[in-house]
């Protein structure tokens, strides 16, 4: 008989609805949405500090855009081991924070205050500056949730530090504006891994 090849699955975390876009990188992968928000009718409804309480090792991958900002920073290391819980062993996390050395160097050359526009989204809509560092405040007043308010940040130097400190002892790195994606690895990329995101061993 022909060997099946197994659909991989992610898990993304914290993502709120499965009709906001992920990565092409997960086209044709099984995606499993968990958010502690039961709106967005999640699959698994389940804060991010509590992963460990899922099934072990299920998950190609971990998605996390935008959400590890959301927990204080003392928490931030239980987020990351619950994502080493449900991985499997060479599967990995893709995890996308705000650069907060960023955001400062624009505000210092721009002479940007707190409640100044830092960029738009979607149809014009204005994130600001105090957005960034505190929670987006039009999400948070209209939901009237303070999950949605940010307890932590990080630079590019403080996230890697962070996941190795964690059990990720490969990161790999991509910056844009205000942003930081970071792939990160329990062991050595697996040859599909390296393969599919052009990585060099």
């Amino acid at each position: 008989m022909p060997k099946t090849t197994l659909k991989k699955r992610f898990l993304n975390v914290g993502g709120n609805r499965k009709d906001i876009s992920v990565p092409a990188d997960f086209d044709g992968w099984d995606h499993i949405l968990l958010d502690i928000d039961p709106a967005g009718n999640p699959d698994i409804i389940c804060d991010a500090r509590e992963l460990q309480t899922l099934e072990q090792a299920q998950y190609h991958a971990v998605y996390c855009s935008h959400n590890l900002e959301h927990y204080y920073h003392h928490e931030v290391p239980r987020v990351l081991q619950g994502f080493r819980h449900v991985l499997k062993p060479s599967g990995f996390a893709m995890i996308s924070v705000p650069d907060l050395e960023d955001v400062i160097r624009t505000m210092v050359a721009k002479g940007l205050d707190l409640d100044d526009v830092l960029y738009t989204i979607g149809a014009g809509i204005p994130v600001l500056v105090r957005d960034v560092f505190y929670g987006f405040g039009l999400q948070m007043e209209m939901s009237g949730q303070d999950y949605f308010s940010h307890k932590t940040g990080f630079t590019q130097n403080s996230l890697e530090a962070i996941l190795k400190r964690n059990g990720f002892k490969y990161v790999y790195v991509k910056k844009s504006p205000f942003n930081i994606v970071a792939l990160a690895f329990m062991r050595k990329p697996a040859g599909w891994a390296l393969e599919h995101f052009g990585l060099i061993a």
